[in-house]
């Protein structure tokens, strides 16, 4: 089990370096959707001091809406989103363990077969060792797999589901768990193999590889150091945190 977290979004350094102690991969904004030159640096050598896995976090070129507004794009240009990201991330990163699209790219890419296939394929290309983090049992998973490319089955810890096993729209209430109890509700149901709750219907079963928490959820510090506390208690390896 893994623990990640989307970080470098923003100038907040100080609660991206909070969190750090508590999670085990970085997946880190690559200045389309979020972030600058200035903030990857930075956000690089905290990981970094951390020792965590360092991931790029590409984006829709979409800073207005922070790339969680979908975009229908053609194939090439799709590629070329992809690519050009993770070669600029790579220039100031160097050695990358993983990707983990962003937003409403992770969501169309979790249940178009066409996103999932291009971001795979060009992830592939650009490196066959990466690892994709990817909605569990999703398309997205589904795509990489198929042409070979190591991936990573994702849950969070701090949104809920809708019985197809995907993720609930931001705009829908009770999308984004904010109770404490929830939270550690859901954890215990993903970490122990049990199915999760959801908003529209019966419980779903979800791979879980890797656990996130979003940085901006209220309280993400604390639910940080909660959950990292429930994965010694359970004697589990790793926690990630989005």
């Amino acid at each position: 089990m893994d623990i990640n977290c989307d970080l470098g979004e923003s100038l907040n350094f100080s609660r991206d370096e909070a969190l750090m102690p508590y999670i085990r991969s970085a997946n880190i904004a690559c200045g389309y959707h979020a972030g600058d030159e200035h903030i990857i640096k930075k956000t690089l050598e905290n990981a970094q001091k951390y020792g965590l896995r360092i991931g790029a976090h590409p984006g829709f070129d979409d800073k207005t809406n922070f790339g969680r507004q979908e975009i229908d794009l053609a194939a090439p240009e799709l590629r070329s989103l992809v690519r050009k990201q993770l070669e600029y991330f790579q220039k100031l990163a160097g050695k990358i363990h993983h990707v983990k699209p962003h937003g409403a790219l992770y969501n169309m890419s979790a249940r178009r077969q066409d996103y999932a296939r291009i971001i795979a394929e060009e992830i592939f290309d650009f490196d066959p060792n990466l690892v994709l983090y990817g909605l569990s049992g999703s398309m997205s998973i589904c795509e990489a797999r198929r042409i070979g490319l190591k991936t990573c089955s994702e849950v969070f810890a701090d949104r809920a589901y809708l019985s197809d096993g995907s993720l609930a729209p931001r705009s829908r209430t009770g999308a984004v768990l904010k109770d404490k109890k929830m939270i550690r509700k859901q954890v215990h149901q993903m970490v122990k193999g049990f199915p999760v709750e959801t908003l529209d219907g019966p419980p779903v079963q979800l791979r879980a590889e890797t656990i996130c928490i979003h940085s901006d959820t209220e309280g993400s510090v604390e639910i940080a150091k909660w959950v990292r506390e429930e994965e010694n208690n359970e004697q589990l390896r790793y926690i990630s945190f989005n």
